[in-house]
């Protein structure tokens, strides 16, 4: 087993150990210890945002420990007020269950699950659904004083615009979450943001309460920019791990897109490269910051771990396309497939004779073409500005046969240095 500081050292070197109660590292050297991080299922897809707690507990694992993945199937009914203005919409329980399913297939992409350390995942809805009122009330209520709950951070800074009850009964809910997975799996460690430590140990006071042991915090740092601007947040708003809501290349781009002043930070915060890497990729950004090589490491190592080696790839072959380097012939077909996600994609029933105009009138269209008319095509293939395939088209062109077609069923057509649009073929 590593030692008992690895934990610790390692995630103070990166930067993200904000604070842990005072007998953690002991715990931590007597043997395997056990951690959770919670989840709000309000969304059907973590962000990039989430990314912070699940690399907590993806070091936890490394160090030798073993992490539980709680989805707040239960306390998603009401959600947390920590860091909000105001109050959450409530979910129906089917868009609870729905979301709760898919965070939890997200994240098995970070941990392993096997082994003696094998990752856990749990729902809260597995207990907090079928509890009573007066059990509750009587088993766990009774162990808080009100004064004590009105001086957590959580509460304090919604007092003033208004807490409903539902949300102050939330401390309690998360604290009855430790307890059970304390009873359940053995757990004496909770990690989270910093914003949630009032929450944490609320639930080390209760399992003290109730079963004389003691249990520990760990929160991790929250990420901030160098810009000031809210990280995991684009301009199209913000980007999730679900790659039907944020695609494969514009998961890779947000990474490669990284500020030079925050790449380190990001780097040591979401990578597993070790620290000699790290710094020699700092290195890098201040000798040579028109490379990008430490962006590029940091979109990689993010990419594949989400997504897979071969969605990463195909970000790659689309980023170097898309940025005027690209040999569009060589490009995959996932490649092709992601393509179609991020620009303008045309479908031409290629049942008859298939030539270039029929081509052309695929991809002129007002208002979404990538011509707003016949005419304008005709034109710019006339001056020697559209490409098929990457090949100049040339006003005596016509006849297309299967073989222009790429993997069988698709065409790239550019307008002048890096318009792009995309033809499927049906057959």
């Amino acid at each position: 087993m590593p030692s008992p500081h690895a934990l610790l050292d390692e995630l103070r070197w990166r930067g993200l150990l904000a604070q842990h109660t005072d007998g953690l590292s002991d715990a931590l050297s007597r043997g395997m210890v056990t951690g959770y991080v919670g989840f709000d299922p309000s969304a059907p897809s973590l962000h990039v945002g989430n990314l912070v707690p699940v690399m907590g507990l993806v070091h936890l694992q490394r160090s030798g420990h073993r992490p539980v993945f709680l989805a707040g199937g239960g306390t998603g009914m009401i959600g947390d007020p920590s860091g909000k203005s105001t109050e959450r919409p409530l979910l129906s329980l089917d868009e609870i269950a729905a979301n709760t399913d898919r965070i939890r297939r997200q994240l098995e992409h970070f941990v392993d699950a096997s082994g003696k350390n094998g990752a856990l995942v749990r729902n809260n809805a597995e207990w907090l659904a079928p509890l009573k009122a007066i059990e509750f009330l009587r088993d766990v209520g009774k162990h808080f004083t009100i004064n004590v709950m009105m001086q957590k951070e959580s509460v304090r800074a919604r007092l003033e615009g208004g807490l409903s009850y539902t949300e102050f009964s939330y401390m309690l809910l998360q604290a009855y979450d430790y307890l059970q997975l304390y009873r359940r799996d053995g757990v004496t460690l909770q990690a989270g943001g910093n914003d949630q430590w009032g929450n944490i140990t609320a639930g080390i006071e209760l399992i003290r309460r109730t079963e004389g042991v003691e249990a520990h915090a760990l929160t991790l740092t929250l990420l901030t920019t160098a810009s000031g601007a809210k990280f995991g947040k684009t301009e199209a708003g913000a980007v999730w791990l679900d790659p039907e809501r944020t695609s494969v290349y514009a998961f890779y781009q947000f990474w490669f897109n990284t500020d030079d002043r925050d790449v380190g930070k990001m780097l040591r915060y979401f990578t597993l490269l070790d620290r000699a890497e790290i710094e020699a990729l700092d290195r890098a950004t201040q000798e040579r910051p028109e490379a990008r090589e430490g962006q590029r490491a940091l979109a990689r190592d993010v990419t594949r771990r989400l997504h897979g080696a071969e969605a990463l790839a195909a970000a790659e072959e689309v980023s170097t396309l898309l940025f005027g380097k690209g040999d569009a012939r060589a490009l995959s077909r996932q490649a092709l497939e992601l393509l179609a996600t991020e620009i303008p994609t045309f479908d031409l029933n290629g049942g008859g004779e298939l030539d270039t105009q029929a081509v052309i009138n695929a991809v002129s269209r007002e208002g979404d073409g990538l011509f707003k008319s016949r005419g304008e095509a005709r034109r710019a293939v006339e001056q020697g500005g559209l490409y098929l395939n990457g090949d100049r088209l040339t006003p005596d062109r016509r006849a297309l046969t299967d073989r222009d077609l790429l993997h069988g069923r698709f065409l790239l057509v550019r307008k002048g240095a890096r318009s792009y649009a995309l033809v499927r073929v049906s057959r």
